[in-house]
């Protein structure tokens, strides 16, 4: 396993391959740090999920693949999530933000593993 092949991408690509929703998902719900740590994995997905409109490794349309399907998803499913936790409706956020997680993090992840791509590089060497 070698991180230069991540270390060498372009910024885009480093940036767009950090998370931080593990860390949320086991953290005390309800109080501030929650919060906290909510918003900033909310920015965070926010420039996930717009950075992904920036990658075109894989073209199956055009410029785009499954991946920017994901990403839409996304960006259309964190307002309803922040929508749900203001309304105190806290099962349809927790199963909101789950999806999210799902959808556009393990998922879209299980995509970066494909041969020919960088975290496939980082994690199986070149």
């Amino acid at each position: 396993m070698s991180l230069a092949p991540l270390l060498n991408a372009s910024p885009v690509i480093q940036l767009h391959a950090f998370a931080l929703g593990l860390v949320q998902f086991a953290a005390r719900k309800g109080t501030i740090p929650h919060r906290t740590v909510g918003w900033i994995w909310v920015i965070l997905m926010l420039v996930v999920s717009i950075s992904a409109f920036f990658i075109h490794e894989i073209r199956l349309w055009g410029l785009w693949s499954p991946i920017h399907l994901l990403a839409i998803f996304t960006l259309l499913m964190l307002p309803l999530a922040i929508w749900h936790a203001r309304r105190h409706a806290v099962d349809r956020h927790r199963w909101t933000m789950i999806g999210i997680f799902t959808g556009g993090l393990i998922i879209a992840g299980l995509f970066t593993f494909v041969p020919g791509r960088i975290m496939h590089a980082v994690t199986f060497g070149p």
